[in-house]
């Protein structure tokens, strides 16, 4: 394919502006060069190759704020291992999680990334926030077509063991310079990390302005541990991992007010999930500038409840969109994510709502804003070619989330060749 080509549909469509009916995109590279209907772009670059897709409406790729494509293979895993059980509580899916991953060689988690990115790329989705607890899969993802960040996770108590994990992810945050993947740590959560270490954080991520990825308030489990140190965290996941000792007395405040006074909420954090944050905990996250991800299929699939998705809105608190992991979720599809979203809290957000989560929010959630999330000049050329969109500008988006058909997807101008088409 030449260097420079021009891609042509029935519509283009890149909210807030509104659809172009016979839009295109000029592609230079692997950049948005110009943008505009073809008539257009084919007068203002004559000569210039066109590829058309009639019938389509070109869209920008999907941001996944929050996966663990680690985890992709995680329900055949769980199968062969025999930890074959349906979880009726959040501890016992988490207990699930750690028997399931002793059982995993390294080589395994290797092709279970590229499994994942696979799945996504064939969804439309071109740019993930990926939570990465092997730093060592790094360079799978620098060398894959999706762009995002890759958050290199650190939890644990004891402080030697926690000081190793964290300077092996600020090692691999300092090796991470390609201009698609930028690097961040995750903090996993206020209750697998110690209050001296959740200060050994302060001290040494945020004087380097590493954006952080945080799970907040997930579960009413967590919510009671951090208030008062009890509930089944304290009586069942702490004594299976040996913690015991690490039990600390009652905090009386939220994960929110905890991390908050770790000096851990700015405007560069990704507070994810979010299910029972207080209206308190949300005047925290708007004072902060936080970014909040929302993972509704997860949370209904883990029976920990809805967050409180209109008190967030109505707040102005920026939300994105993440499907967390095949260990909580049917799909890596943010199409799936949108329309769950939507059924779930059908008064609250609009297709408009959920398709912006899904790209401008979650770009920026990620600190990726400038490059990706629109089908803006100057930005990653990160599209996907829909069908089914329809002939009629109203609607449009409604109609390409719920009947849309994915059928190109191109990643940094490049099309991805994995798509059965």
């Amino acid at each position: 394919m030449p260097e420079t080509v021009i891609y042509a549909a029935s519509w283009l469509v890149s909210p807030p502006a509104a659809p172009i009916a016979g839009g295109a995109l000029l592609v230079s590279d692997n950049t948005i060069m110009a943008t505009g209907t073809l008539a257009e772009l084919k007068l203002a670059h004559d000569g210039v190759p066109v590829v058309e897709y009639p019938g389509c409406a070109i869209l920008p790729g999907l941001v996944n704020a929050h996966t663990h494509l680690e985890l992709t293979h995680f329900p055949s895993w769980r199968l062969r291992t025999h930890v074959d059980y349906n979880p009726h509580r959040f501890v016992d899916w988490i207990i699930q999680l750690i028997k399931v991953n002793r059982g995993i060689k390294p080589e395994e988690y290797q092709a279970s990334v590229h499994e994942g990115l696979r799945m996504c790329l064939e969804s439309g989705t071109t740019a993930v926030g990926e939570i990465l607890n092997r730093p060592a899969l790094a360079h799978i993802h620098r060398s894959s077509q999706i762009a995002g960040r890759l958050f290199f996770e650190v939890l644990g108590h004891d402080r030697g063991m926690f000081r190793s994990m964290l300077d092996q992810a600020l090692a691999a945050c300092g090796t991470d310079t390609e201009a698609t993947i930028a690097p961040g740590i995750s903090p996993h959560t206020a209750y697998t990390i110690g209050g001296d270490n959740l200060a050994l954080l302060q001290e040494e991520v945020i004087p380097r302005a590493l954006p952080l990825a945080i799970h907040v308030s997930e579960s009413p489990a967590e919510t009671d541990f951090i208030f008062d140190s009890s509930g089944p965290l304290a009586q069942e996941l702490y004594p299976f991992l040996g913690w015991e000792r690490y039990l600390v007395p009652p905090r009386r405040c939220s994960p929110t007010e905890l991390l908050d006074r770790a000096g851990l909420l700015t405007p560069s954090t990704l507070a994810v999930h979010c299910v029972h944050v207080t209206l308190a905990d949300a005047e925290i996250f708007k004072q902060r500038g936080v970014h909040v991800v929302l993972c509704p299929r997860s949370n209904a699939q883990l029976d920990v409840g809805r967050a409180p998705v209109a008190l967030l809105k109505k707040m102005g608190i920026p939300l994105a969109l993440g499907t967390d992991s095949l260990a909580s979720n049917d799909s890596l599809s943010m199409w799936d994510e949108m329309r769950f979203a939507l059924e779930t809290f059908p008064n609250v957000l609009s297709p408009d709502d959920v398709f912006h989560m899904g790209t401008g929010n979650g770009a920026a959630a990620l600190g990726l804003a400038p490059a990706c999330g629109s089908l803006e000049v100057g930005k990653r050329a990160d599209f996907q070619l829909v069908a089914n969109t329809g002939t009629d500008p109203r609607k449009l988006l409604e109609r390409a989330i719920f009947e849309g058909q994915v059928l190109e997807v191109y990643a940094g101008g490049e099309r991805y060749k994995g798509m059965l088409s």
